[in-house]
């Protein structure tokens, strides 16, 4: 089984912060598509035998852990000024 790519990249670096802050209202974005679009590859890959696929929705849900936890902290540092 293939292992997630580099999965200590950071979903919420500076690039990425700035495309959502500058993004249209009506806009998505989602720094962990990537990790979510290896998951479901896999998914198809393997005949959907989620079992295979463990380290890639590990990665998904620990790259959606950081960002939503920067999220966060930049709000609250946001609204402290």
């Amino acid at each position: 089984m293939a292992s997630p790519t580099n999965t200590t990249d950071d979903p919420w670096n500076r690039e990425t912060k700035a495309k959502f802050e500058t993004k249209d209202r009506s806009a998505f974005l989602d720094p962990c598509q990537e990790a979510a679009a290896r998951s479901i590859r896999c998914l198809h890959r393997n005949g959907g035998d989620r079992t295979m696929c463990s380290d890639f929705f590990q990665a998904y849900r620990d790259c959606k852990k950081e960002w939503i936890e920067k999220r966060k902290k930049d709000r609250k540092s946001f609204l402290n000024f």
